[in-house]
């Protein structure tokens, strides 16, 4: 994983608060494992879902008032 691809994902969000992430099929570790680092690396984005090779990640909107407290 490298800091171009966080950047990449962190300008992802800016316009959205889901994103799907593919992982090729010779990535080095499994696609949970590379989802968390992401979002780790974001900071403020979780793992929602993995399913074969592709995980869903969210960032909640900071311009949207929370819903659930």
């Amino acid at each position: 994983m490298t800091d171009a691809l966080v950047q990449s994902v962190r300008e992802a969000f800016n316009t959205r608060e889901l994103l799907k992430v593919k992982a090729l099929d010779s990535a080095p570790a499994p696609i949970r494992e590379i989802s968390d680092t992401i979002a780790a690396a974001l900071g403020n984005a979780q793992t929602v879902q993995t399913i074969g090779r592709t995980a869903v990640l969210y960032r909640p909107d900071p311009d949207e008032p929370e819903l659930f407290v």
